[in-house]
């Protein structure tokens, strides 16, 4: 499969490179600054929200991850960007695969309680990267693009891939004790398995 990745330079599109690359599928990695020069992936400069330039990019891909993330301080720019690449998506007839946040999920054992206001997964100091990401599903729900939006459990990190995870649908993936976390390397996976057998959600968590 033709994948691209957005973002490709961060700790998740990183990851999610080095995965499909495993994999053995055709990748292209966007970024702002371009990807670095990784044996097998085609690297592209390009703001991901220049719509007739990235619509012209998603062509013919078999699909694209979203996994853009903004500097500190920019967490407003979250909405209109994705809304951008769903855009050239649509245009495009490209799935897109949307690594977003946890907030948007519900609480694991608080009905009716988004994890964006649960305090035991979102301090104060990740509260406006978490409204973000409420704000960037919102923008997801609302557009006719084919997507999907993957929830990773609330503690995303560099760590090792174990290829183990568990899915689940808009609840929070949490251990027993209520932790909730989950690989960057193992993210990625969870991401590639979805492009290549979809599970048919628009919205699903991953976590361990």
């Amino acid at each position: 499969m033709k994948i691209i990745v957005l973002g490709a330079t961060g700790m998740a599109g990183s990851r999610v490179v080095t995965e499909a690359l495993a994999r053995g599928h055709d990748v292209v990695g966007v970024s702002r600054r371009g990807a670095p020069d990784t044996p097998g992936v085609t690297t592209v400069s390009a703001d991901v929200t220049d719509i007739e330039r990235m619509t012209s990019l998603l062509a013919g891909a078999d699909a694209v991850v979203c996994a853009t993330r903004p500097h500190p301080g920019e967490e407003h720019t979250v909405p209109a960007t994705t809304a951008a690449v769903l855009d050239a998506a649509a245009a495009a007839g490209t799935r897109v695969v949307v690594v977003g946040g946890a907030a948007p999920l519900s609480s694991p054992d608080r009905p009716g309680l988004l994890v964006l206001d649960d305090p035991r997964y979102v301090q104060d100091a990740w509260r406006d990267a978490a409204v973000a990401s409420v704000e960037q599903f919102r923008v997801c729900e609302k557009h006719s693009a084919d997507w999907v939006y993957l929830s990773p459990a609330a503690m995303l990190e560099p760590g090792e891939r174990t290829g183990r995870y568990r899915r689940g649908g808009t609840t929070l993936v949490a251990a027993p004790d209520g932790t909730s976390r989950i690989s960057a390397e193992d993210m990625a996976v969870a991401v590639l398995d979805e492009i290549e057998r979809p599970c048919g959600q628009r919205h699903l968590g991953v976590g361990y």
